[in-house]
């Protein structure tokens, strides 16, 4: 035992054990250099800023400089189409070339999506509802209404559009809107044995409003329905009413000469 701790206060084991820690240091930083020559660390390409531009352009500057190209497509309302929104890795960053850049392009094409029925809403209550699907409020007119900014007819292109109609993302929706002055009064128009379209059109041209449309019985057809009744309707005592007054209707299916009988 005496011979032990002899040998452990030796020049000789201290000029081992600092040996056997120099071997280690030196292996250690064999592999951290040898590491850092495979991997290239701290060399490469930077990316460049590619946000903004055209995806043509970007496309070409990334290949000049020796990188793959993913392109992923997505429609952004007010964004250009074809211009470069996103990209990975982020512009300055040094990658190796070959590398894959990956670039987000605004889409030429709008998805198609269904005009939400505005005619219950006020302009304040269209404008954010056309928001949210993602289209603009366009020009707006007043027609005489009696209540102020009611939302009486939209359009589309010049044309009257109904609810559920496929149109694209960010198109310009036109209003007409209530002007607030029905208090004149106009004729109760009689709808009843009346084929569907023909009631509403008639309701909108006299200064009345198409009001809610309840479905009597089974409907197995929606082009041809006829109107069975009204509210208000037109009597001896009651012939006129109030400018923009809603009017009810019920429907039911079949054609003007079946209800008759």
């Amino acid at each position: 035992m005496s011979k032990f701790w002899a040998y452990l206060k030796s020049r000789q084991f201290r000029v081992n054990v600092l040996l056997a820690v120099g071997v280690v240091v030196v292996v250690f930083m064999a592999i951290i250099f040898g590491l850092s020559i495979y991997t290239r660390h701290g060399t490469g390409v930077p990316v460049p800023q590619l946000k903004g531009l055209q995806a043509d352009k970007a496309i070409s500057i990334l290949k000049d400089q020796g990188f793959d190209v993913k392109i992923d497509s997505v429609y952004v309302l007010d964004k250009t189409p074809g211009s470069v929104i996103e990209q990975d890795p982020d512009p300055g960053t040094n990658v190796k070339e070959n590398r894959t850049i990956y670039l987000t392009v605004v889409t030429q094409l709008a998805p198609p999506i269904k005009m939400p029925d505005l005619e219950p809403y006020t302009y304040r209550e269209a404008i954010a509802t056309l928001a949210n699907y993602g289209l603009k409020v366009g020009d707006t007119t007043y027609r005489s209404d009696i209540a102020r900014d009611r939302i009486l007819e939209m359009r589309f292109g010049g044309q009257p559009i109904k609810a559920g109609t496929q149109i694209p993302k960010g198109s310009r929706i036109d209003l007409v809107l209530g002007n607030g002055e029905g208090a004149s009064e106009v004729d109760i128009p009689d709808l009843v044995n009346q084929d569907l379209d023909a009631a509403k059109f008639v309701i909108k041209n006299g200064g009345l409003t198409v009001g809610t449309i309840t479905y009597q019985g089974a409907i197995t057809d929606s082009t041809s329905l006829v109107v069975v009744s009204q509210s208000p309707m037109k009597t001896d005592s009651a012939s006129k009413t109030s400018n923009g007054t809603r009017i009810n209707l019920t429907v039911s299916q079949g054609k003007k000469d079946a209800i008759n009988q």
